[in-house]
């Protein structure tokens, strides 16, 4: 019988579950742990080679059941995963089998908190640069590694969160933009400028919140001597989202705060729709008042004084509400 320490994410099972798969290890003969600190379950992520090609339906299930907390979740897909490469690729349209049932019930709740894409099977994603258990320290120094997506090819370095792992609000913003990319730290140029003025004036002290971006490293064209931001697409989101689940899972924040559109998209949603649903509260698996509001650069495109003083009140309003929850 083989023991397999694993991570709490997606990426880290599937690192150990190709390298069981590469080795010939059939699901009778594996069992699934998640890895307690100072295992080297790293090491086994670090070590896994690519797997061979599954459906791409798989990979989305796989992904969304991953974030139940049914301790049973990583056997099974290991289960389902076996038996796809060995008996049959045609085995989820089986709605007859029991495994199959079980993955989809296990899914059903966590669809509307994932991405509509995943990456290929051979994207190697983050979960494998994460150590398993690991402090916000750890955490901060591992992400310096990173290479899940290509983005890390072009960006100066990763920008990892900032703030106390005590902070009762976390702030997740969608990803560092040309200063966050150049210092290192999240909000820093303009947009944290707006940030910042806005939390002092509704009496919220930056150094009691936790400020990340849901994407670590920053995407841009280049115009001439100009960096200009590019949105990230679905499977670079993806990719970098087990570092934003580990940062959540270590601090488990009585608040989150979510800045803009394509963060809310990741945390709340595919469905929520920012102008009209900001300043409402929602459960997600990360926090049981999750709330989102518009991004402070959007301030900034604000045309005209009065729409950038309209959209400022905006961002007050929903940080005060932040602060009263």
């Amino acid at each position: 019988m083989r023991t397999v320490d694993v991570g709490p994410t997606f990426e880290a099972w599937q690192a150990a579950a190709r390298m069981l798969l590469h080795e010939g290890v059939p699901p009778a003969e594996v069992k699934w742990r998640l890895a307690p600190a100072g295992t080297g379950a790293a090491a086994v992520a670090a070590q896994a080679t690519a797997g061979p090609r599954v459906p791409r339906q798989f990979l989305e299930l796989a992904r969304q059941a991953a974030g139940a907390s049914d301790p049973a979740r990583w056997a099974l897909l290991y289960e389902i995963l076996w038996r796809l490469v060995h008996e049959r690729r045609d085995l989820l349209a089986d709605s007859s089998d029991p495994q199959v049932r079980r993955l989809n019930a296990l899914a059903a709740p966590l669809r509307l908190e994932s991405p509509s894409a995943a990456p290929d099977a051979e994207a190697p994603g983050a979960g494998a640069f994460i150590p398993p258990n690991a402090t916000l320290d750890e955490l901060r120094a591992a992400s310096a590694r990173c290479q899940g997506c290509d983005l890390f090819r072009h960006a100066t370095q990763t920008v990892f969160g900032r703030g106390p792992a005590t902070a009762r609000i976390v702030l997740v913003g969608e990803q560092p933009g040309d200063q966050e990319d150049r210092k290192g730290a999240p909000f820093v140029g303009p947009a944290g400028e707006v940030l910042d003025r806005a939390l002092v004036e509704v009496g919220l002290d930056r150094q009691h919140v936790y400020v990340t971006n849901a994407v670590k490293h920053f995407k841009f064209t280049e115009r001439g001597k100009r960096r200009i931001h590019e949105t990230p697409r679905a499977p670079e989101i993806t990719a970098c989202r087990p570092w934003l689940e580990a940062e959540l899972e270590v601090i488990r924040p009585q608040v989150l705060g979510v800045l803009g559109a394509t963060a809310a998209r990741v945390i709340i949603g595919p469905e929520f729709r920012l102008l009209r649903q900001h300043g409402q509260f929602f459960s997600t698996r990360w926090s049981p008042k999750t709330i989102a509001t518009i991004h402070p650069s959007a301030v900034l495109r604000g045309e005209g004084d009065a729409e950038q003083a309209r959209l400022y009140a905006m961002l007050c309003d929903d940080l005060r509400l932040m602060i009263a929850a």
